[in-house]
């Protein structure tokens, strides 16, 4: 793959992050301050409901960490190594966990009476995304595994 290709990947995964980084400083507090304002009825759940998207911000971040990493060992043609495994690993790690907190996030507020079918459906579309992600990197890290394992084969035959 290009130096380019990947940089301008990286660059994308930056963005990414920084936007990220944006919105959980500026927006949610904001929009939690807003939305206590315009339902006084729910107005106790402003702080959990912040704690619990701060917290799925941080498995966000450590995905994107290896993904940075993953575009690092692409660039020094290092694929077939157990370091771009254990990165696919933990990006998968990162994404189940996502998807658990955003479900135990909607338990919460279904059970609070609270869940907006608005926040429901973006919350749906989340763990959607989230279980895609872990599935694809699953396979790519079956995938990699028989790589390297025949890598490591055809070494010792040679």
């Amino acid at each position: 793959m290009k130096r380019g290709t990947t940089t301008s990947l990286k660059v994308a995964v930056l963005i990414i992050g920084i936007f990220v980084v944006a919105a959980c400083i500026f927006g949610l507090p904001r929009l939690a301050v807003f939305s206590a304002e315009s339902n006084p009825e729910y107005a106790y759940l402003k702080w959990p409901i912040l704690v619990g998207l701060n917290a799925t911000a941080l498995p966000f971040f450590l995905a994107l960490y290896h993904a940075i990493k993953l575009l690092t060992f692409i660039e020094s043609e290092e694929v077939f190594s157990s370091l771009t495994n254990i990165s696919l690993s933990q990006i998968k790690n990162c994404a189940l966990t996502i998807f658990c907190l955003y479900i135990i996030g909607m338990i919460f507020l279904l059970m609070q009476n609270a869940l907006h079918p608005g926040i429901a459906l973006i919350g749906m579309v989340i763990c959607f995304v989230t279980i895609v992600i872990f599935l694809f990197t699953t396979v790519l890290q079956k995938l990699l595994q028989n790589a390297i394992d025949i890598k490591t084969e055809n070494d010792l035959t040679v």
